[in-house]
C-alpha cells in the first residue's frame, strides 16, 4: 500500500512513506468485495459501509476509542499527527498498488477520533452502462469548446463526466488534465496521457492550480465545479484557447444554468461573458438521478441535452434564456432532448416507475400527453 498523502494539506510536494496498515487493509479489501463506497470508523459503535448509497452496519464488534486512534496512528507521519492534533482534521489518501485510490478524512467529535473513508475506483462506466444518451460520445469527441454538467449534488454528474473522459481516453492521443476537489476516479493511461490533480494533495488550491494549468500542455481539461468567477474564467479561457474543457455547475435546467454563469459577474460585464459563452459552449447537459425498477440498475440517469448550435448560440448571446427549453424541444432530432422527454424513454423501457417519473417531471402533465401519444409542439398539440 503506498502512501499519497503529504505532510500536511498545504505540502504539495512532500510524499510520506509509512508501513502498511493492518487491519486497514483488511476494511479497504472489504470495500472493494462489496463495492462499498464509503467507510465510517468510531469510536463507540460498529464500523459502517455505505453500499448503493445506504448506510449499512457490520457484524464486527464495537470499536473502543483507542482502536480507532490506533488506526489513525497507522495512517500518519509524525507531521501528520502534529497537524492533526492542532487543526482537528486531516486529508489523507492511499492507494492498493494497482488497485482502488482510498480517500480518507481523519477527524475529531465529541473529543474522540473518527475516520471516514472514500473509495476512488478505477472502474469508469461506459455511458452505455450509464444508461445515458449515445450522442454524449459524440461531445467527447469535440476538439475545442466548453461542456456543462448541471445537476444537484449526488445526481451522478462526476460518473458522467468520468465516462466522457475514458472514452476520450480510449480513442485520442492527447494530454487530458484533472483538476479535481476530491478526486472521483482514477485513470489508467491508454490512448491519453491523464494527469489528475486533487485539491489539498497534489497543489494547494483550485487558484494555484488554474494559474498553472496552462503550463502543462493539456488538450482536454476538467476544472471540477464552476463555483467562482475566477474558476469559470479559466474554463472560458481554456475553451477560447483551442482546449476541450468539462466541469459541473449546480443548477436543474439549461437555461438556469447560463443563468447562474451569469449571476457570477456584475451587470456591466455580463455582454462581455454571453458572448464569450455563446462561442464556447459545446453543450449542457442536466441530470438527476432516478431510483430503477429494473433488475440490472439501482439508479438510473433522466437527461437533458442542449447542444450549441447556431441558434442556441444566438439566443444565448440576445439573453433569451428562458426560450432555450423550446429550441431544446423542437430540436430533439439533432440529439438534444428535454427531462420530460428522457423520462418518457425511461418509463417505455421500463426503468422508471411512471410515479416517480412524474414527480421528477418539470411539467407531469405534459409527460402524461406523451405517454397517451401526445406531444405538444411549439405550433400546438400535435401526434407523435
Amino acid at each position: 500500500m503506498t502512501n499519497l498523502s503529504d505532510t500536511q494539506p498545504l505540502d504539495t510536494r512532500a510524499r510520506s512513506e509509512v508501513g502498511t496498515p493492518g487491519i486497514l487493509e483488511k476494511y479497504f479489501r472489504a470495500m472493494q468485495k462489496l463495492q462499498a463506497s464509503d467507510l465510517h470508523l468510531k469510536a463507540g459503535v460498529v464500523p459502517h459501509f455505505r453500499t448503493r448509497t445506504a448506510m449499512r452496519r457490520t457484524t464486527a464488534d464495537a470499536l473502543t476509542a483507542e482502536q480507532v486512534d490506533a488506526m489513525a496512528a497507522e495512517l500518519m507521519t509524525p507531521n501528520q499527527q502534529a497537524y492533526y492534533k492542532k487543526h482537528g482534521s486531516i486529508d489523507l489518501a492511499y492507494e492498493l498498488e494497482g488497485e482502488d485510490r482510498f480517500r480518507i478524512n481523519v477527524y475529531r467529535q465529541r473529543g474522540d477520533t473518527s475516520i471516514s473513508v472514500r473509495r476512488v475506483t478505477r472502474q469508469i462506466p461506459s455511458i452505455h452502462e450509464l444508461h445515458l444518451p449515445e450522442v454524449l460520445l459524440k461531445i467527447a469527441e469535440a476538439q475545442q469548446g466548453l461542456v456543462l454538467l448541471a445537476g444537484p449534488t449526488g445526481c451522478g454528474k462526476s460518473t458522467t463526466i468520468a465516462s466522457m473522459l475514458q472514452h476520450i481516453n480510449e480513442t485520442r492521443a492527447c494530454h487530458i488534465v484533472t483538476i479535481e476537489d476530491p478526486i472521483e476516479y482514477l485513470y489508467d493511461d491508454a490512448k491519453s496521457l491523464v494527469s489528475q490533480r486533487e485539491i489539498g494533495i497534489d497543489v494547494a488550491t483550485f487558484a494555484s492550480a488554474l494559474r498553472s494549468l496552462m503550463r502543462q500542455d493539456p488538450d482536454v481539461v476538467l476544472i471540477g465545479e464552476m463555483r467562482d468567477r475566477e474558476t469559470f474564467e479559466a474554463a472560458l479561457q481554456a475553451a477560447e484557447t483551442g482546449h476541450l474543457v468539462f466541469g459541473t455547475v449546480h443548477a436543474s435546467s439549461a437555461p438556469q444554468t447560463v443563468e447562474r454563469i451569469l449571476a457570477l459577474f456584475g451587470s456591466d460585464r455580463s455582454a462581455l461573458i454571453r458572448q464569450s459563452l455563446a462561442f464556447n459552449l459545446k453543450a449542457v447537459v442536466c441530470q438527476k438521478l432516478l431510483p430503477s425498477i429494473a433488475e440490472d440498475a439501482d439508479r438510473v440517469p433522466a437527461v437533458e441535452i442542449m447542444l450549441a448550435t447556431p441558434i442556441v448560440r444566438q439566443y444565448i448571446e440576445e439573453g433569451r434564456d428562458q426560450e432555450l427549453v423550446e429550441i431544446v424541444r423542437s430540436s430533439e432530432r439533432d440529439g438534444m432532448q428535454t427531462f420530460t422527454r428522457s423520462l418518457l424513454k425511461l418509463i417505455e423501457t421500463e426503468y422508471v416507475d411512471p410515479r416517480v417519473a412524474y414527480e421528477a417531471a418539470p411539467n407531469p402533465d405534459e409527460l402524461k400527453m406523451m405517454l397517451k401519444g401526445i406531444s405538444s409542439g411549439q405550433g400546438g398539440i400535435v401526434g407523435r
